[in-house]
């Protein structure tokens, strides 16, 4: 048998499994109208409503995957492997925080509310972040007792729900953010569909039980940067000037946030771009709103530098932030630490082949599944249903997060040494190039090869 022969067989069976997927010799998809829109547009014309979903972003835009590192070679002196230093602690909130937040990794747990996920996934969540020494949030909602027992560092959201919020657990807290937006849907509000919201749920956010519920877009009591002051100069002021104020932003116009964020007083700005997860929105808000995280750096840097005071305030970039290759890039480009969402709970155990079959009892699969709002997560960890939830246990769920945590640090060191770091905040722009135009100019790193960096005239 020739080549030729082996080449042609296996055209032919390649052929014959796509006919039984409907495709045909001859026939060509459109880029415009491929199936994917043809289904969405043809679930629009059956139900008459938007599609509302949870996970991030699903279109590809440039991301950290589009730089790289320039180690050390010969005009740069590189650590030795794990034998030379290379530190990892941050501190956040110190600028007006009597009692700023203390961290051993610049990897931090986001905001995903108690409701969104499950009482053991958030006791998972502080569990995990505690052993390795770093904070997590409590998201919309309010805060759990299991939740603030097993944090040793738990930042308190305020939203514009108010869902949950009560001054003393504001005391409780370790740090207090204000959410303004949020990457996955920033100028909107989420949404609770009612069979997430059980007695216990309804209870701690005053909610009637089984009734669908909308976040606010925007704090009732304020309605702008000059409101924002006082309202942070108020929590100061329940919280006896201890606790650090973070301010969190969704990527739109990270220049012009960001600087009135600072000028409100903020300690922390948080700044979640359009990969940023959500429980559950519009999918047109995820897809179609919002900068990417990677754009969003640079401009945010540039503000606080401008006012002077890049690393006095501090700023952590979360959104799309998968591995210790994101956290170094991150870092490189001037954030001082990053939060993660959506990887956190895959670290749990979210979109695990072991629950495979359940996945396909609600007609998905593993690695796909992503309607964390109708709270049939057969892991456990996106549902309010009894049954589900007790499949999860949070001391393991807890122990692998953990573990993904320690590896995305060592990953973050490894690449510190190689570029001659001993603290990974030592990372700078020059440490990086660009394998695009558009990662090179939104990151304002050369593209590789070159000394070209694409608009770096017009700043």
């Amino acid at each position: 048998m020739t080549e030729f022969d082996t080449l042609g067989k296996a055209r032919d069976e390649l052929e014959r499994r796509a006919a039984r997927r409907g495709w045909r010799p001859g026939l060509r998809e459109s880029a415009l109208f491929d199936r994917n829109v043809i289904h969405e547009i043809q679930r629009a014309a059956r139900e008459g409503i938007y599609d509302i979903r949870g996970f991030g972003a699903k279109r590809a835009v440039p991301h950290f995957d589009d730089l790289l590192f320039l180690g050390a070679s010969m005009s740069r002196y590189p650590l030795e492997g794990y034998r030379e230093r290379c530190d990892t602690d941050v501190v956040l909130g110190d600028r007006h925080a009597a009692r700023p937040l203390h961290l051993e990794i610049p990897i931090t747990i986001a905001g995903m509310s108690f409701g969104a996920l499950s009482g053991p996934a958030k006791e998972a969540l502080g569990r995990g972040a505690s052993e390795v020494g770093t904070s997590t949030t409590t998201g919309d909602g309010g805060m759990t007792p299991e939740e603030r027992e097993h944090s040793t560092t738990l930042v308190y959201q305020l939203l514009p729900s108010r869902y949950g919020m009560n001054p003393d657990d504001l005391r409780r807290a370790d740090a207090i953010e204000i959410v303004v937006g949020q990457g996955a849907k920033p100028g909107g509000g989420g949404v609770l569909l009612g069979q997430k919201i059980s007695d216990r749920v309804a209870d701690m956010r005053d909610l009637p039980q089984g009734i669908d519920q909308r976040s606010a877009c925007r704090h009732p009591d304020w309605t702008g940067p000059d409101d924002l002051e006082i309202k942070i100069h108020e929590l100061r002021e329940i919280t006896d000037w201890e606790k650090p104020i973070f301010v969190k932003i969704g990527a739109t116009r990270p220049y012009f946030d960001v600087a009135l964020a600072v000028k409100a007083g903020a300690d922390v700005v948080v700044l979640d771009g359009m990969q940023g997860g959500t429980a559950a929105t519009q999918e047109v808000f995820i897809e179609h709103v919002g900068i990417p995280t990677l754009s969003a750096i640079r401009p945010a840097v540039d503000a606080l530098q401008d006012l002077d005071m890049h690393r006095r305030v501090q700023l952590v970039v979360s959104g799309g932030v998968r591995s210790g290759a994101d956290v170094a890039k991150a870092l490189a480009l001037g954030a001082d630490a990053v939060s993660i969402g959506v990887a956190a709970i895959v670290a749990l155990g979210d979109n695990s082949p072991a629950y495979e079959d359940g996945y396909e009892e609600i007609a998905t699969s593993a690695g796909f599944y992503d309607d964390w709002h109708e709270g049939r997560d057969p892991a456990g960890i996106s549902t309010q249903d009894d049954a589900l939830a007790a499949r999860f246990d949070p001391r393991l769920g807890g122990r692998r997060l953990a573990n993904y945590l320690r590896a995305m640090v060592l990953e973050t060191q490894t690449i510190a040494r190689a570029c001659g770091k001993s603290h990974v905040l030592n990372l700078e722009p020059e440490d990086l190039v660009a394998l695009t135009v558009e990662a090179a100019a939104m990151a304002r790193v050369p593209l590789a090869g070159t000394g070209w960096i694409p608009g770096a005239d017009e700043r």
